[in-house]
């Protein structure tokens, strides 16, 4: 079941990322920043969907695991740094988002990079990146009205912005033990795989 491609799952985290640069488009092609308010939303909001449908309808499959978290972080990098030349999101906040990406992308490459086992994402981290996937549309709203909806859309922002950081960034040091032991577990695996190559029938050497 874990070797599946078609699923309703991998499905959603595919629409999740084509509507990528149609949020760009709307953003700065087309100049309607209500329409890309709703669409960053509605991508936001379905970042548990596709995970929700896997659990419970046993949609779960080894390439929905590399999938959705891939359309999650290009979902949100492509957010932030599309806010921060809008201007909806301040600049130390788009800041703390990338470096939080850079370096939990760059360990995710090293390690593969290492032979280690692939680590699955912690529920903390997918609850950091929805709250800030909460928050960039709320602040998108606010920098493109006035009076009551200004006040609304920072309000929600900022709830969600703050816990949304430094969940992500507690996801971020509790990857740490999480690496080494994959590390370790992968060296062992390709130890294994190396012994049983070179003895394929599991005899004794002499």
């Amino acid at each position: 079941m874990e070797g599946r491609v078609v699923t309703v799952p991998n499905a959603i985290s595919l629409v999740r990322l084509a509507c990528i640069p149609l949020f760009c488009w709307l953003l700065f092609g087309a100049d309607d920043p209500v329409a890309a308010f709703l669409l960053l939303t509605a991508l936001g909001c379905t970042d548990w969907v596709d995970g929700y449908i896997a659990r419970h309808f046993d949609q779960g499959s080894d390439l929905g695991k590399v999938l959705d978290p891939t359309a999650d972080r290009l979902l949100l990098l492509t957010a932030v740094v599309a806010l921060l030349a809008d201007g909806s999101v301040p600049v130390p906040v788009g800041i703390l988002v990338l470096v939080r990406e850079a370096v939990v992308g760059g360990a995710t490459l090293l390690l593969a990079i290492a032979g280690a086992r692939r680590i699955d994402v912690l529920w903390v981290g997918k609850a950091g990146t929805l709250a800030i996937m909460v928050a960039f549309p709320s602040l998108l709203l606010a920098h493109h009205t006035y009076a009551t909806w200004h006040v609304v859309g920072t309000v929600v922002g900022w709830v969600f912005l703050v816990p949304g950081l430094v969940l992500s960034y507690y996801a971020a040091v509790n990857y740490v033990p999480l690496a080494r032991r994959a590390l370790r577990e992968g060296a062992a695996g390709a130890g294994r795989s190396r012994s049983s190559t070179a003895n394929p029938a599991g005899k004794v050497s002499v």
